[in-house]
C-alpha cells in the first residue's frame, strides 16, 4: 500500500504538483497549517485514506467531493463552518469532522452519503439534525456530542446504530435517565415517538412564565413538566432569589445554569440536594467548585465545560452516583485526583485542556469507566498500563503530541489502541 506520512510538521500549503502521486492510497497531512488544500487534489484517484486532522482549513475545495475512492476522511480541529457535500464519494465509510465550527447539517450534506459507518459531529454549533438523517441506513457510529442540540428527529430511531453520543447538549425533550441507559434506550424511545400524535398546538401556548425584577423570565411550564430549573442564556453574573423561589414545592431533577457569566456556583443550589441528578453549568467564568455543588448526593450527570477550571475539590468524591462528568475546554493540567475515587463514573469528557499525565493505575480502579475523552491535551506519552483499562470501549487520544502510539494505530480504534498498549508493558 502506497503511504505518505507529512504529519507533525509546520506545512502551510501543498503544492498542486502533489497531486502526481496518482498511486498513493493513503495521505497524512495532520497537525500543520494548512489553511486550503489544492483542487489537485482530486487527481489521487487511488486515495482512500485523507488525514487533515488538526490543521487551519476554513473550507474543502468542491473537487474533493469528486474522489471516488476515498473511504475514510479525517477533518476534525479545523476552522470549517460548512460540512462538504459529497456526491461522488459513493465508498465513503467514516467522515471525521468534529472539533469545528459547523453550525448547519442540512438534508444535502447527507443525501450522498451511502456507504457512511462514521459520522463524527462532536465539539461544533450544530442546533438541529434534519429529518434526513434516516436516509443513513449503514450508519454505525454517530458522535453528536458537545453541540447545542435541544431535540432530535424521531426517525434517527429507525437507524441501526451501535453507539450514539449525545453528551454535552441541552437536550430538553428526553428524559436524562433515558440518555443514561445508552444507545439501544434511546433509539427505542425515538422509535416510541414516531407513532405518538404530535403534541397539539395549543401545548406551546399553555407554558406560563415568572417575571423577574431583572426583566428575564423562569419558565414555570417547565418546571412542572419537565422538572427543569432553567435560567441559561441569560449572560448574567447572579442567578436572582427568585429563581429558586420559583421552585415552590415541586419536585426538580434538573437544573440549567449554563451560558450565563456565572464566576461561583449559586449557594442556593443546595436546597435541591435531595432531588437533583443533572447540572449544567457549562460556559460560564468558574474557575473553583464549591462545597454545595459537593453536597449533591444524587448527581449522576455534571456538565462544566468550558469555564475556567483547573481543580476539583476533594467533596466531590462525597458525589456517590456520578456518571458522567464533561470538564472539556477548562484549564486543566493534570487528570483531577478525585475522579479517580468515585467507581460510579462511566464517562469522563476532559478534552481541550492541558493534561500532562494521569495515571493508569488508579484509573484502572474506575471499573465502570466506558468513555474517556483525552483529545487536544499535553500528553507526551500513553503509559502502556493504560492498556490494562479493558473495560474502556471508547478512548479518544487524538491532538496530543505523543509519538506513539502512532495515528495508524488509533485509527484502528479503542481495542486496538488497548492491545496495542498492553503489549508494550514492561515484563520483569
Amino acid at each position: 500500500m502506497w503511504t505518505t506520512d507529512l504529519s507533525n510538521n509546520c506545512l502551510t500549503t501543498i503544492p498542486a504538483s502533489f497531486s502526481s502521486l496518482s498511486s498513493l492510497m493513503r495521505l497524512n497531512l495532520s497537525s500543520n497549517q494548512l489553511k486550503s488544500l489544492p483542487a489537485e487534489i482530486s487527481r489521487m484517484k487511488r486515495l482512500k485514506h485523507l488525514d487533515c486532522n488538526c490543521n487551519l482549513l476554513e473550507t474543502i475545495p468542491p473537487e474533493l467531493a469528486g474522489m471516488e475512492s476515498l473511504e475514510l476522511l479525517y477533518l476534525r480541529k479545523n476552522k470549517l463552518r460548512f460540512l462538504p457535500e459529497f456526491p461522488s464519494c459513493r465508498l465513503l465509510k467514516e467522515l471525521h469532522v468534529g472539533e469545528n465550527h459547523i453550525e448547519v447539517l442540512g438534508a444535502d450534506h447527507l443525501k450522498h452519503l451511502n456507504s457512511i459507518l462514521v459520522l463524527d459531529l462532536r465539539d461544533n454549533k450544530l442546533k438541529s439534525v434534519p429529518d434526513e438523517i434516516k436516509l443513513l441506513q449503514s450508519l454505525e457510529r454517530l458522535d453528536l456530542s458537545n453541540n447545542d442540540i435541544s431535540s432530535l428527529p424521531y426517525s434517527l430511531g429507525n437507524l441501526h446504530l451501535k453507539f450514539l453520543a449525545l453528551e454535552g447538549n441541552p437536550l430538553r425533550t428526553i428524559r436524562r435517565e433515558i440518555l443514561n441507559k445508552g444507545t439501544q434506550e434511546v433509539l427505542k424511545y425515538l422509535r416510541s415517538k414516531i407513532r405518538d400524535d404530535e403534541p397539539s398546538q395549543s401545548d406551546s401556548r399553555t407554558e406560563t412564565a415568572m417575571t423577574l425584577p431583572s426583566e428575564s423570565r423562569v419558565n414555570v411550564h417547565s418546571i412542572i413538566t419537565l422538572k427543569l430549573l432553567d435560567y441559561s442564556d441569560k449572560q448574567t453574573a447572579l442567578i436572582p432569589d427568585e429563581v429558586f423561589d420559583s421552585v415552590k414545592g415541586n419536585i426538580i431533577t434538573s437544573i440549567n445554569f449554563s451560558k450565563n457569566h456565572l464566576s461561583e456556583i449559586p449557594k442556593r443550589i443546595v436546597e435541591l440536594k435531595e432531588m437533583v441528578s443533572d447540572v449544567n453549568l457549562s460556559f460560564n467564568k468558574l474557575s473553583f467548585i464549591s462545597v454545595e455543588l459537593c453536597m449533591l448526593q444524587k448527581l449522576t450527570f455534571l456538565d462544566l465545560r468550558n469555564n475556567i477550571l483547573n481543580s476539583l475539590p476533594e467533596e466531590m468524591e462525597s458525589l456517590t452516583r456520578l456518571q458522567t462528568i464533561n470538564l472539556s475546554f477548562n484549564r486543566f493540567k493534570t487528570f483531577p485526583e478525585v475522579l479517580y475515587r468515585i467507581p460510579t463514573l462511566e464517562t469522563v469528557l476532559i478534552s481541550n485542556n492541558q493534561v500532562g499525565s494521569l495515571d493508569p493505575g488508579k484509573m484502572k480502579m474506575m471499573e465502570n469507566l466506558i468513555t474517556l475523552d483525552l483529545q487536544n491535551n499535553d500528553l507526551l506519552q500513553i503509559p502502556p498500563e493504560l492498556g490494562n483499562c479493558v473495560n474502556l470501549r471508547t478512548l479518544l487520544l487524538d491532538g496530543n503530541p505523543f509519538r506513539v502510539p502512532r495515528a495508524a494505530i488509533l485509527m484502528k480504534g479503542t481495542a486496538a489502541v488497548l492491545e496495542y498498549l498492553r503489549d508494550r508493558i514492561p515484563t520483569n
